[in-house]
């Protein structure tokens, strides 16, 4: 569980950054990137839901 939680930090991140790009600087790109990592960041979260109900459980 502890390494899923590194990688949603990491991947919320690299939302952050690529977001923060497009916003600011228009960057086009930037924004298809961060539209990636959120569809990763969303499988990340449900996968970190999943196994907090089941630590809950114990």
């Amino acid at each position: 569980m502890k390494n899923l939680v590194e990688k949603v930090a990491e991947l919320n991140a690299a939302f952050m950054k690529e977001a923060m790009a497009q916003v600011e600087n228009g960057n086009k790109a930037a924004g298809t990137r961060a539209r990636k990592v959120s569809l990763e960041l969303e499988k990340a979260m449900k996968e970190f839901r999943k196994l907090s109900l089941e630590a809950a459980k114990k």
